[in-house]
């Protein structure tokens, strides 16, 4: 009861944010399954990687696997719970497309809490974009629109950016398992590059420069990413030989 009254977060309290029988999470495995996947996939990812970096892994699991609870509220317009042919964002404008997909974080906060989850945890879905575009529809606008000048506050999330370790691991995580799914035939050389092309592109806009994150405990979670999305793929391990 105390630790409900004042939304304290503790150990204990945390494995229970992350059951997947916790009722929001039960939700969005109901009405955006895709997303779900990919939250426990995140969440694997994420957790390991803070572990090995002296992080609250317990912490980024329950951030992880509510990160994305905004996306419940439109799930067709996000790629992973589209299946066929038919993609809502054929009948928008990419303006309209770029702040449905912004506001999935909005959602998230406001669904967050209505039902009670604490701070520490909402953070984590305020978080998980930081100020970055969203690249797809900004690429298009700018391809078919060049002449145009562009509104760069239609295709950019509000942030904040990430301000802990925990924070910066989870976007990082988020973002690397998403990538993930493009890659038409996953090897070593490709899922390395793809984590490192990520992680630089993160690093080059600015996200991390809040956090106490060193460069070397970056290395550690890229490295990290690699072996489990490597393990993920069942792509075979090249070592040098002796």
């Amino acid at each position: 009861l105390f630790e409900k009254m004042f939304i304290l977060v503790t150990d204990m309290s945390l494995l229970e944010y992350s059951d997947t029988n916790n009722p929001l999470i039960r939700k969005l495995a109901e009405k955006a399954p895709g997303t779900f996947h990919h939250s426990i996939q995140v969440a694997n990812l994420a957790e390991e990687a803070t572990l090995q970096i002296g992080g609250n892994a317990l912490l980024v699991r329950a951030g992880a696997m509510y990160h994305d609870i905004g996306k419940a509220e439109n799930p067709m317009f996000f790629t992973e719970n589209q299946n066929g042919s038919f993609n809502p964002h054929d009948e928008l404008t990419f303006q309209e497309s770029a702040q449905i997909i912004i506001n999935h974080v909005l959602d998230g906060i406001e669904i967050a809490k209505k039902n009670n989850i604490p701070d520490q945890i909402i953070d984590f879905i305020r978080t998980h974009h930081g100020t970055k575009r969203v690249e797809y529809f900004y690429r298009m606008y700018k391809k078919d629109f060049p002449e145009d000048d562009i509104r760069l506050a239609d295709f950019t999330y509000h942030g904040p950016i990430p301000y802990s370790k925990e924070t910066c691991v989870l976007m990082m995580a988020d973002a690397a398992e998403a990538a993930s799914r493009s890659l038409k035939t996953p090897d070593a050389k490709s899922i390395s590059e793809l984590i490192d092309g990520i992680i630089k592109s993160q690093m080059d806009q600015g996200q991390f420069n809040n956090a106490d994150i060193t460069m070397k405990e970056i290395n550690t979670v890229k490295k990290i990413f690699k072996r489990k999305l490597m393990n993920i793929y069942h792509v075979r391990i090249e070592y040098p030989s002796e």
